[in-house]
């Protein structure tokens, strides 16, 4: 029999990019807990998605693991706000 190693905390939480033009979601973020994606999402959606990318996000959903790791699914929690660039992340961008 084989054995796999599991982690000890599953990654539960994770966020989600949804676009407008119907294209597959897109996963942008996972994490522990619903408030380390709020803390980190937002870093993530500049770092993972291109800039024609980010404009075809509607929303970003936060979503959560239930039921077993091998017999589970992804529900839904909330939306997120979706990210506008501030003056340094278009700095950073253009570099």
């Amino acid at each position: 029999m084989k054995q796999y190693q599991t982690e000890a905390k599953p990654q539960s939480w994770r966020a989600v990019a949804v676009f407008d033009d119907g294209r597959y979601d897109q996963l942008i973020y996972l994490h522990r807990s619903s408030s380390q994606i709020r803390a980190g999402y937002r870093q993530a959606f500049f770092e993972v998605l291109d800039e024609e990318e980010r404009s075809h996000v509607k929303t970003i959903a936060m979503e959560h693991w239930q039921g077993a790791a091998d017999a589970g699914r992804w529900e839904h929690h909330t939306n997120l706000t979706v990210p506008v660039a501030s003056g340094m992340e278009k700095l950073v961008a253009v570099a």
